[in-house]
Parts: C-alpha cells; structure tokens; sequence
C-alpha cells in the first residue's frame, strides 16, 4: 500500500504506536528501507517503509459518512475517520453496506425519536447520515419487494451496545410494519421485556465484561404478506454448558445462582441455601459480587419481569427450586468404596446436600444416589449393573447438572416464545442476531475454543457477503474483476471442524477413550497439525497449541479440554427425573422413545455445538444478511473517550479490516469522475482546457502519470492500492511548483511595488515645491484684486443705503393705506357672522322643541300600543292553551262529518249506477220500438211505389177516348184511397217521431244528470280530501299545541318570583317616513299586528277548498330552499362570501341558534361535506374555506353557552318566546314588519352583533364548522405539500454541474447551468404563485395563507440540510441562498397582506444557509453565532451544521475547535431535556392558527350589505334578506 515513489521527504504518514495504535508525523529522512518520521507529539521514529501509511492532509475535517470514500483505505485511516466522527458525536459510520456503531455511553434521544424514524422512512441506503434505522429500512424494504427474508447480524464485544441496537432495530421494525401485542404491549416490547430474564440465566461475568452473553440469540420478527409484524420469536444457540459446573478466576457462574443465593431470608430458607462461597460451583472463582450491581435487587427485577413474560408463580418456584438443586448437587462428593471401581457418598455433608436436591427434584433419594454411582449394562443374556469410581461419579454428578440447566434454559426460552406469540403462516422475516464475538483473553480454555470457532463461521459468511457487495459494484460499473481473489478462512474452518481429522474430531475421539490425557491429547494435535500454517506450537509448553484466526493469533490451554468436552447422556438421568412427582422437573425431561436401553450415550459438547452452529448458519444462508458491527471505545463505560488500541482490536474481530482487506485486494479507493478531475484535473491542465468527456479526461491523466492496472468504470474511476498515494505525491509536487512560481511573482510584484512608491514620493516632492512658489505669486495677484473689490464694494453699499432710505418710505405709506382698508371690512363680516349665529340659534332652540314634543309623543304612543298587544298577545296564548279540548272535539265533529259525507258518497254512488241501468233499459226501449217503426214506413213506402207503378202502367194501357172517363174515375177514387191510407199511416207515424224525440231528450236529461252526479261526486271526493287534510293539520295543531304548553310549564318554572313573566315579545314595529311605506303625520306611528294563527273551522267552506300551510311545511321549504341555493357557487359581494352572510342571517333570522332542536345545522353540514368531495379541486376547497372560516367568524361574534352569568332578564324574556311565536315572526308577519326587525335588531355591523344564547345544536355546529374549516385547511396543504415537495427535494441540494461549466472562459455553459440551477426553485414560485391567485380569487385570510410556509417549505429544507452531508457545503449554501432570493422576490410581489410575516417563518432555513456561506468561520467566537448569526438555531442545531460543513470551492474549514469543545459543553449540561436534544424541526401536521387567531385577524363584516342570490330573491319567505343597514 505504500512504496518509495509516493512516500519522500515531507510526506505526511501515520506510523505504529504503542500506546495510541497509530500515530501521525512528517517524514523527515528515508535511509532504505527505513523511514525516519517526527511524531505530532515530538518524537522521532523509525519504522520499515511497509509499516508506514500515507496520512490524506484533504480529508474533511468532519470525517466521511463511508469509509469507501476515503482516499486512503488502511487501518490508521480508517481509525482516524471513526476518532473524528466520534470527537463530533457521529457514532454511526459506514463501511460500504456495514454499519459500525461506536456506544456513546450517553443519551442521544434526537437521534430515535419518531421524527427520525419519518426521515429515515423510504430513504436509500446512503441518502441521508449512517443510522441503524437506515439498515432496519433496507432490510424492510428488501424483504417488501423481494419476497425474501433479511437477517441483521448485530456483532460486538460486551459493553458494545449490541442490546440497544437491538431494542433500536426493532423499534423501527414496530414503526415500519407495527401490530399491537396481547394486553396493549407490541411485539417489540414483549422481546425486550424478555430479555432481563435471558440475562439472568444466559449472561455470567467474563474477564472483560461483568454481563457478558454465554450464549447467542437470533430474533425472528415475522411479517404477513401485507408486511406487517403478524409474531415473532427468540432462538437461543450455543449455550455454554461447561460454565455450569466449570469457571475459572475471576469470572463468575451463571447470574441466577447468585441472585438465588442473594434473595430474601424465607426464600433462602425454603431452599435451604446459604453463602455463595460455600457452593462447589460458584467457589471455583473467589468473584462472587459485581461492583454497583445489587444481587437482591436484581432477583426481584427477575421475578417481576418472569411475571411480565407470562411465568407464573407456581413455575417460578419450580424453576428457582430447579437452581438451588443444581447448587447442591455440586456439593455431593464421592469417596471410594470397598469393592474395587466403587464409589460411595463421602460424607454426611454430601449426604445433606444429596438429600436436599432430591427433595428439591422431588425424587427419591436412593434413586438420586445410585443414578449417580451406578450403571445398567443390558447384554442380550443379562442386565449388568456396575458402580463407577469417585472421578466417573463426579463426572456422572456435572453431566447431570449440565444437563438440567440446558433443559431449563431452553424451557424458559420456549415459555418466552409462546408469550410473544408466533405466526405459523409467515413466510418471511427479519432476523437479527445478537451473538458474542471474538474473545482472545491471557488464558483461553474450551469456551473461547467453541466461541471463535463460531465467529469464524461467521466471518466467512461475512467475507462472503462482501466479496458478493464488491462483485456488484464492479458489475454495476462495467469492469473486469475476474482476476481478483478472494480472501477466504476455510483453512482455519477446516483446521477446526473437517472430519476425520479435525480438533473437534480428534477432541471426540480421545474423550471416548478412557486413558486419554489432555497431554496425549495435545501430542495427538502437534502430530496431525505440524505443517498446517493455522496450528502453532507454542514453545516451552506440552499441552498449550495456538491457531491463527482472522482476527489474530490465539493460545488455548489444553487441559481442560478434555473434561469441558465430555457430556454424557446418562438414561439413569433421563428415568430418575421422569420419575419425579414435580410436573416442572418431569416436564423438562419426557420420555425418549429412541434410547430404550439403559447404557451410558457418551455425547460430545463440541459435535452438538457443532451442529447448532450449522442450524445457525443454514438460517443465515436463507436470508438477505445485513451487518451491524458495535464498537466499545473505552473500559472505563464514559462518554468522550475513544481509546485507539482497544477499538483497533474491536476491529480486527469483528471483521471490519478483514472487508477492508478484501476491498484492497480489488479497488480500495473509488472516485466519481468528477471528483477524480476536481482533484487531480492540476496534474494536466491541457485536459480541462479541451473539450473531451469526463471518462476520457480521467483516462488521459492517468495515461500521463504512468499508472497501470486502475480500470474505468461507467461513473468511477477505480484504483489499486497505492495509487492514490501515488497521484496524491505527483499532485504534491506539482502544487509545489506552483507555489514557488506563486512565491516568485509575489517577490517581483513587491520589490516593483518598493520602486513604483520611492518614484512617486520623489514626484510629489518636486510638485511640492513648485506649489510653494505658485502659492507666493498667487498671494500677491489676491491682495491686488482685494484692494480694487472693496473699492467696488464700497461704492456700491453708499448707493444701495440711499435707495433702501426711499424704499421704506413708500412701503410705510403704503401699508398704512391697506390696514385702514382691511379693519373696515373686517368690521362688516364680523357684525354680519354675529346676526347669522343669532338667527341659527334661534331657529335650533324653535326646532328642538318641536322635535322634543314628538319624540315624547311617540314614545307615550309606543308604550301605550306595546302593552296592549302584549295583553292580547297574552290572552290568545292562555286561550289556545285552554283550547286544546276545543280543538279535540271539533275533530271528533269533522270525522263525524267524513263519516256521513263517506255514507252520503256511497249512496249517491249507488243511485249513480242504478240510474245508470234504468236509463240503459229505457234506451234499448226506445231503440227496438224507433226500428220497428221505422220498417213499417218503409213497407208503406214500398207499397205506395208499387201502386204507383201499377196506375202507370194502367194508364198506358187504357184506351185514349173510349174508355177515358171511368178509367179516370177509377184512378181518382184509387189515389184516393191510396192517399188517404198514406194520410193515416202518417199519423200513425207522427206519434211515433214525437215518442223517439221524447226518448231522445229524456236520455239528454239521463246524460246531463249523470254528468251532475259525476261532478258532485268529484265534488265530494275533494271536500273528504280537504277534510282529511285539516285533520291532519289539526293533529299536527295539537302536537304543536302540547310542546308549547310544555315549554310553557318549563319556562314557568324559570319565571322571576313575581311571577309576571311575558310569554311572548310583541311583533310591532316603527317605520320610519319612506316614500314606500307613507309619510307619518304629527309625530303618530303605524303599527303593524302579528296576526295569530287561527284553526280553520270545518264549517267554514273557505277553510276546506283553501287549507292554510302549516308552520312545519312552510320552516321546510324555506330550509330546502336555503340549502338549493347554497349548494349553487354565489360567488362574493365586495369581497365577501355570499354563502356564509345568507347563511348566518337565515339562521339568525329563524332563531335556529336558540332552538332545542332542528334539522337545518345537519343539512347545511352536509351540503359543505358533499361540496368538498373533490380533493384536487383548489378552487372549490378555497371557496368553501373562505366561506366556513367567514361563518365561523360571525358565529364566534355571536354565540355564547347557554347558562351565562351576564344574562339580563331582558334577554331571559326573548329567549323564553313560545315556538310559535318565534316561528309567526319571519313566516305569518308582514315583510315590512320582518325587514325592520331584521335591520333595527340584528344585522348591524360585526361589532354591532347582539349575543344570542346559543343551544346544544348550534354549539355543535360551531364545532362541526371548525373541523371541516381544519379538514379544508389540511386538504388544501396536503395538495401544496404534492406539489412542492419533489421539487423542495430538488432545491435542497445543487445538481452536480458538468466538469465543461468548471473550465474557465465557459461564460456560456455556466450561464446554462446557473439557469438550471434556479428553474427548480422558479417552479416551487410558480406553484406558490397559483396558489396565492386561487386564494386571493376567493378571499381566503392571510393567515391562513401564510402559515404553509411554515409547515412545508422550511420545515423540509432545514432537516434536509441536517441530515445530508453532502448539503452542508459553502457551494451548496449560495445555491439555497439564491433559491431563497427567488422566494424573497415573490414575498415582496405578494404583498404583505396575502404572505403576511411568511418570510420570517423560513428564519431557519435562511440563517443556516447564511452560516454556510460566511468566510472566516475560525474567527467567529460562539457568543457571535449564537446572538448575531443564527440567534434562532438552537445549540444542537448549530453543532451539526458546524461538524459536518465543508467547503467545496474554497477549501475553508468550520468553526475552531474550541467552539465546537463548547457547543459539546453545553449539549451535555442540556442532555436531560430529551427535546432540546433534537436538532430536526417538528414537521407539525396540526392547524397552526386557532379560531380566536382567526377572528382576529379577518376584517371586520356588514352582513347587511351582501345582496341576496337570485334563486331566493323574490320568494316572501327571504324578505328580510333585501334589507340594508343604513
């Protein structure tokens, strides 16, 4: 990584140190391979160049968000970014995909609050600062998209913060997919609460750490396929089983022994336990007490939180009684027996100690005792029981002990998962793993064996995973990496775990031999290992052997090995605790049908570990990994201490060097080709001075240095290592020669500068003295012209006094002639003015008089006039009252009537049909009898043709002369007779025409009395309508009647004590003189009467063809009429809306406010509900904004609660009129009447407005006004907040401007990027500005208006700039700075009226950006910035701005150190206000201005003025609307 061509003289390099890890210096000789470096702190060094790093002098001062970014990858420089970032309270740091959190060992609330979790909600990874939500939020949304499970491996040595992590992760988990457990609790609180209790059974004090996990914990947290958490659940791995019956000094046993040896006197004695020291298991280690940890006080954190996960009392017993048994069995020991291999029980102490575990086992003691000392061989001839020797006892009493812990342990976690609860049914989750990491201590023994063995595991899955990140950024940029290896361990992996001749292994194989030692043991490891590069023999020892891990060398102690290994699965142990008559004990060991036989199943602690430890890395293999590595930068658990050498070796076992190890087998430093030519584009002018793209610039320079083996990417450059350091030197030198030639133009231009001032002094020498000798000649030239000026002078002064002497004279004759003028008439207009004051005076008093005597006049005739239609007012309601009974009989007479009116319909009906038939008869009659007549005149007729024809014929045959006469005579006497029978047939006839005609008319009369019956009968059909509708007015009457005359008792009960109460205000008003209403004569009034409602009589004929409306129709229509209009856009009348002035004076007019009841409020709600159903349509929201705020307004002047202290009784009188009368007013009195009370009582002006005792419907409809007004409002702001906030997104940080706009002489391209530059923030104008002509369309309130500023636009750009580094640079600042002019412009366009104080709301925004793009921060003292620069920002504020700017144009830093060791100061003493600690504005979603602001601020309103809307103009019953306020 380093060499002789980038590392000479002068070069900055870090170089090892003892106490600080690394330290920096100056290279100040180079004699080979040695490097002589000058420390920081004085020193002088010598190192090999390989161990000597190059030091990046550019590296912000702030540190990098990720360490890819670094231009150095090594280990110091990795160090130095973390020191840094930490100094500055940035504890989270990238590494690529890896998160590494330092613990800050203090509370840091602003950085998990929910804002927070809102910021980080959707982010990409890398888009805003390194926060563990943000690794929650990629696995959540990679699990969302993919359908595939995610794990987090949560990695780091105790003390770490791996437990808060954790709480942290799945906090945010809750947040993103959040499902509220059993009893309230989440699924994230019932696994932190689980986690006491896994302490205290899990968690045992190490040589590092007193709570260190013995155990590793991966968390399901299961999601359904909507993503939400649907359960979750706990699985332990790899607990250590040894520590049970094995520790050494100083660490301690498991937490529950001592908390059990620690609890109360009763428990104590129930258990029959005693000190700590006096237990075989716990007095292998002379640690029994933890500093500041009280063992009492944590048994009864225990047990409250064994309650909080559902163990009940009972359980609990049982499993504190399964723990004092395990104490007592390592108190029973052996001695041998008499028969040869036989043990026996040594003592009666054993004795005690056995007996007690058997009672506590509740078994039998003499099966405890021989399942300890006996074994049952089963041979196919015969059962063999054998005794075992004292040490097979022990080891048969430890197998026992080991073995119920770990059955208890994983009781306790399984008891804790069905608390939690788990779905079946999930198909994907999220896991995150908290397992203890790599541990290398003085003396390492089987349990460090087993622990490293699973974090190389580990590890190779880690190096894996980042192999795979660095293949897909190579493939993403298009380069070729096939020649790259890989650093793998599977040679230590094998070393370990390869069969058959693995440690594992061979470890297995001699425990299963009974003469094996742990020194065979070792001298088996030095034969079968002795050229495995992985496997060290140490020297000077027999039984030590040391393996080269990832993270560095480690030496185990062979000796106990051998023992800590051994795990015998004893079916004597399996049959003794089946048996037991304690369900618990029982229940934690069931049969196991498999192992029938009674022999003795040697199990291997190392195979099982083995194996949970492939289950473990199976789960892993099926997820998405994402790592989290935890930091502990100190021992001494204090914030703002970062000791070097202990975080280095944090490092090296937690793998983060390792993956810096891989990223330098490939490309270790990555640049954009931006930021590759804005470093290095010095290297070769010539390039930027062309026209060629950036990728070719990036290759000509590095064609030009000679480099080899770098590869271009499609956005980066990527180098090898070394490469950088190499640049960065030629860079140097470069830079260098610069300088001198910057060095030698300064010394020219100052010694020309000396030469050009001694030439100018010696010029203005010269001048000096040629002034002296022109000032002499110019004295002398003066005093000559002086002498003839004032002889000219004085000439002139005698000349001008004679004039002035005649001058005054005139002027004095003069003024005395026009004053003499002047006093004359001003002594004619004053005598003229005093006869004017005389006669006006006079004619006032003459006025005065006469209006005295009408008024008074008038006033005697008012009263006289009220109190008489208040009595007869009084007497018509005491009679309706009493004619209730009236009203019941007269509709028991009108249904009478209906009765026999419905008989006398029936009737008529009947003789209708009747009539009907006989007149049908009567007809056919006539009909038969006209037919028959009818033919017999036709014979007739037929018989008189055929005479005729017969006597024509005759004639014609009768001779002419002979025979003339008798034939004649004949003839004659036939025509005679024929005539004669024609005669009479005629009068037959004649009767017959007169019986048809008569027929006729008296069917003419049947028909036209028929039509008479019809027509009465429809007749009748409408008086029994009109009937039914009177009564049906009459019952309406009479309910109308009944609630009056209770609200008439209710009201009689609130009555004065006298008792003299008016019922009801009289309806009479004064009109005043109009040509409309007549002219008044000598002072009279003109009463207008209320005419009462009378019952329409049924005997009244009037009353039935012309029923009158009843009160409730006629309220009805007027409601739907009110709502019909409303519904249409009126518009505005000189600037206020038309809608909420008609609305408040119906309401006020109907006295709605008043009433107990009523339908209007709802339907006028509704009609505002439907009318907003449109979300994207601005213009309808505005309106009706306009409209609810302006009626909220009026109400807000005009309601106030029922019940109020200030009710005159004046005001108790009107509010106890009777409905009827209330209702009279606006509908049966005239309009003239309406219109006057209307103008003379209620529509004055705002300030005007009489206050009405409002009822429940009316205050609730103030209330359902204010929060639609709120929904409006917020419709309004969410439509703003869609269309602004991609482009605020866009505005917060300047887009990255082509490298040709950096080339100087440009004018053009910079000009294009500069307008690009603002178009964004011109778009954000534009949108405002629509936004303000919608809102001054429809007369919205400037507050109303201006308060988006505040709740939008700074809120966003402010915690933008927090939490984007990359914002946080002067450049940056000027563009947001110009952006804000832009706003500044519209503010100023927009007037004050409409934008009000919105420019100050962005005072955050603006005094940060200023901040930004001051110079000299260095010089500023704290007491400058936090009073003259940025009075606003708060310290936390102040600090982030200030640790993460940085200056991108002119290379400038932040504010000094000792500004920033101040701000830190007093953060600290502020810690405990958990809400100054957060340095993000609240983007705060409720309505910022209140009712009582917004009546404030809305102008004053004459609703009096608004004209009525044409659709109600002319209806009568919105006379009162026409009325103006005079």
């Amino acid at each position: 990584m380093a060499s002789r061509v980038n590392i000479i003289v002068g070069s900055h390099v870090w170089v090892e140190d003892s106490a600080l890890a690394w330290i920096d210096g100056e290279v100040s000789r180079i004699d080979g391979q040695d490097v002589h470096v000058k420390t920081t702190n004085g020193k002088t060094v010598v190192a090999n160049i390989s161990k000597v790093f190059p030091k990046d002098t550019e590296s912000p001062p702030g540190g990098v968000d990720d360490m890819t970014k670094l231009s150095y990858l090594h280990e110091p420089g990795v160090l130095q970014n973390l020191a840094t970032r930490y100094e500055l309270n940035e504890i989270y740091t990238y590494t690529g995909n890896i998160l590494i959190a330092i613990n800050p060992f203090q509370r840091l609330p602003h950085l998990y609050d929910t804002h927070m979790m809102q910021q980080y909600k959707g982010a990409a990874l890398g888009e805003l600062s390194p926060h563990v939500f943000a690794i929650a939020d990629v696995s959540y949304r990679a699990m969302i998209n993919e359908g595939k499970s995610n794990s987090i491996l949560v990695s780091g040595e105790s003390g770490a913060g791996k437990t808060e992590t954790t709480k942290m992760l799945m906090r945010y988990l809750a947040y993103l997919g959040g499902r509220s457990g059993v009893e309230g609790r989440t699924v994230e609180q019932q696994v932190l609460e689980s986690n006491p209790v896994l302490e205290a059974f899990g968690n045992a004090k190490t040589v590092r750490n007193n709570n260190s996990s013995r155990f590793g914990k991966f968390v399901e947290i299961q999601f359904d396929k909507s993503g939400r958490i649907s359960g979750a659940a706990i699985r332990t791995y790899l607990l250590e089983r040894s520590r049970v019956c094995q520790i050494s000094d100083p660490e301690r046993n498991y937490h529950c022994f001592y908390l059990l040896c620690a609890a109360s006197p009763e428990d104590r004695e129930k258990y029959k336990l005693g000190n700590p020291g006096s237990y075989h298991y716990l007095n292998q280690s002379k640690c029994y007490e933890l500093d500041g940890v009280s063992d009492a006080e944590e048994y009864l954190a225990t047990r409250r939180a064994m309650d909080i996960v559902g163990i009940s009392e009972q359980e609990q017993e049982a499993i504190f009684r399964v723990v004092a048994a395990i104490l007592h069995l390592g108190n029973i020991e052996f001695a041998k027996g008499k028969e040869i291999d036989s043990s026996v029980i040594k003592d009666e102490n054993s004795r005690f100690h056995l007996n007690t575990t058997a009672e506590l086992l509740k078994c039998d003691p003499k099966s405890l005792e021989d399942a300890l000392i006996k074994r049952v061989m089963v041979t196919p001839e015969e059962v063999i029981t054998r005794t075992l020797d004292p040490e097979a006892a022990l080891g048969s009493r430890d197998a026992l002990a080991k073995t119920i812990y770990s059955r208890l342990f994983d009781w306790i976690v399984d008891k804790i998962n069905i608390s939690i609860g788990q779905d079946p049914n999930s198909k994907t989750i999220i896991g995150v793993l908290d397992i203890y990491g790599f541990e290398s201590f003085k003396h390492n023994s089987f349990e460090q064996f087993c622990i490293n063995f699973t974090n190389e595991k580990l590890q190779q899955h880690f190096n894996q995973h980042v192999f795979k990140m660095e293949q897909e950024e190579y493939e993403k940029e298009k380069i070729n990496w096939s020649y790259i290896e890989f650093v793998d361990n599977q040679d230590v992996l094998d070393l370990i775990e390869k069969k058959p001749g693995g440690i594992i292994a061979l470890l297995d194989e001699a425990c299963m031999f009974p003469k094996s030692t742990h020194e065979t043991f070792a001298q088996k490891l030095y034969q079968t290992f002795a050229k495995n590069k992985r496997f060290i023999k140490p020297k000077l020892s027999r039984t030590n052997f040391t393996i080269s891990h990832y993270a560095g060398e480690v030496t185990y102690l062979a000796d106990l090995f051998l023992d800590k290994n051994k795990d015998y699965v004893v079916a004597e142990h399996q049959d003794l605790l089946m048996a037991s008559k304690c369900p618990f004990v029982a229940g934690l060991f069931p049969p196991n049908l498999e192992e029938s036989s009674k022999s003795s199943k040697f199990s291997s602690i190392g195979s099982r570990f083995k194996l949970q430890l492939q289950s473990l890395m199976e789960t892993l293999s099926s997820t998405e990994p994402h790592y989290i590595r935890c930091v502990k930068p100190n021992n001494v658990l204090k914030p703002a201490i970062f000791e070097n050498v202990n975080i280095m070796q944090q490092l090296r076992c937690g793998g983060v060097l390792e993956a810096i190890r891989i990223s330098c087998a490939g490309y270790p430093t990555r640049r954009t080709f931006d930021e590759f030519l804005l470093r290095f584009g010095v290297l070769a002018p010539e390039v930027l001075g062309g026209n060629s793209e950036e990728k070719v610039a990036c290759q000509m320079i590095l064609d030009k240095m000679g480099l080899k083996g770098y590869q271009l990417g499609k956005t980066k450059v990527f180098l090898r290592a070394g490469q950088m350091a190499e640049l960065d030197a030629r860079r140097a030198e470069v830079l260098g020669n610069a300088a001198r030639t910057i060095q030698r133009q300064i010394h020219t231009h100052i010694a020309r500068k000396e030469f050009i001032s001694l030439r100018r002094a010696a010029i203005q020498l010269q001048s000096c003295w040629r002034a002296i000798a022109a000032c002499r000649l110019y004295e002398q030239l003066r005093r000559e012209a002086a002498a003839l000026y004032i002889q000219k002078t004085f000439r002139c002064y005698i000349a001008w006094k004679s004039y002035l002497t005649l001058l005054d004279s005139a002027i004095i004759l003069q003024m005395g002639m026009r004053a003499m003028s002047a006093r004359n008439e001003f002594r004619f207009k004053k005598q003229t003015k005093a006869a004017i004051r005389i006669q006006a005076h006079v004619r006032l008093h003459r006025d005065y008089s006469y209006y005295r005597s009408l008024q008074k006049a008038a006033i005697v005739t008012q009263c006289g006039w009220r109190q008489r239609v208040a009595k007869k007012e009084l007497r018509k309601l005491k009679m309706a009252a009493r004619e209730t009974g009236a009203l019941k009989e007269a509709k028991d007479k009108l249904e009478k009537k209906v009765e026999e009116l419905t008989w006398r319909l029936q009737f008529e009906k009947r003789l209708r049909s009747e009539l009907e038939e006989t007149k049908a008869q009567e007809i056919a009659k006539l009909q038969e009898a006209l037919h028959s007549m009818q033919i017999q005149v036709e014979e007739a007729n037929a018989r008189v043709i055929k005479e005729q024809e017969a006597a024509r014929k005759a004639i014609e045959e009768v001779p002419p002369v002979v025979k003339e006469t008798p034939v004649m005579v004949q003839d004659t006497a036939k025509i005679d007779a024929l005539t004669a029978e024609v005669e009479s047939l005629k009068a037959l006839l004649l009767p017959e025409k007169q019986a048809a005609g008569e027929a006729r008319k008296a069917c003419a009369d049947a028909e036209a009395r028929n039509m008479d019956l019809t027509q009465k009968l429809e007749e009748a059909e409408g008086k029994v309508h009109q009937l039914q509708e009177s009564v049906q007015r009459l019952e309406e009457r009479l309910s109308n009647t009944e609630s009056e005359n209770q609200v008439l008792r209710q009201q009689a009960l609130t009555m004065s004590p006298t008792g003299k109460s008016i019922s009801a205000r009289p309806r009479t008003t004064i009109f005043q003189r109009t040509p409309e209403n007549g002219n008044v004569l000598n002072g009279g009034t003109k009463h207008v009467h209320d005419t009462t409602l009378a019952v329409a009589s049924p005997k009244d004929p009037e009353s039935e063809e012309k029923p009158q409306k009843s009160l409730n129709e006629k309220q009805q229509e007027n409601h739907d009429m009110l709502i019909k209009c409303i519904s249409q856009d009126l518009g505005f009348s000189g600037g206020k809306p038309i809608a909420a002035c008609v609305i408040y004076k119906c309401l006020l007019h109907w006295r709605s406010f008043e009433v107990e009841r009523t339908t209007v409020f709802d339907r006028i709600i509704q009609t505002i509900a439907s009318a907003i159903e449109v979300p994207d349509n601005n213009d309808v929201l505005a309106y009706w904004l306009c409209n609810t705020s302006t009626l909220l307004m009026l109400l807000q002047h005009t309601l106030k609660a029922s019940g109020a202290a200030s009710l005159t009784p004046q005001r108790r009188r009107s509010s106890s009129a009777s409905l009827f009368g209330r209702m009279s007013q606006g509908l049966r009195g005239s309009p003239q009447s309406a219109v006057s009370l209307l103008n003379g009582r209620m529509l004055g002006r705002l300030d005007n407005l009489r206050q009405v005792e409002a009822k429940y419907p009316a205050l609730l409809f103030k209330q359902q006004l204010t929060a639609f007004l709120e929904k409006i409002y917020g419709m309004i702001r969410d439509n703003l907040k869609k269309e602004i906030s991609p482009l605020l997104g866009l505005c917060i940080q300047a887009p990255r401007t082509s490298r040709a706009s950096l080339v100087k002489g440009r004018s053009q391209a910079n000009a294009g990027a500069q307008q690009a530059l603002i178009a964004h923030w011109q778009s954000i104008v534009k949108s405002l500005n629509n936004y303000l002509k919608i809102m001054k369309a429809n007369y919205v309130s400037y507050k109303i208006y201006s308060s988006f500023y505040k709740s939008k636009i700074n809120v966003q750009l402010f915690n933008s700039l927090l939490l984007r580094r990359e914002c946080c640079s002067f450049s940056n600042g000027e563009y947001v700075k110009a952006g804000l002019a832009e706003l500044e412009q519209w503010c100023c366009y927009a007037t004050e009226e409409y934008v009000g104080s919105a420019w100050d709301e962005l005072k955050h925004i603006r005094q940060a950006v200023g901040f930004l793009v001051i110079h000299q921060k260095p010089k500023k003292t704290l007491k400058e910035i936090t009073n003259e620069l940025c009075p606003v920002l708060s310290i936390q504020q102040l600090y982030r701005i200030s640790t993460m700017y940085w200056d991108d144009k002119y290379g400038t830093h932040s504010v000094s150190s000792d500004v920033i060791s101040n701000m830190r100061v007093m953060m600290t003493e502020d810690s405990s206000n958990a809400v100054s600690s957060s340095f993000l504005l609240d983007d705060d979603s409720s309505i910022p201005f209140s009712v009582d602001d917004l009546s404030k601020s809305m102008p004053q309103i004459d609703v009096a003025d608004v004209e009525p809307p044409s659709l109600i103009r002319e209806n009568s019953g919105f006379v009162f609307l026409h009325q103006r306020s005079e």
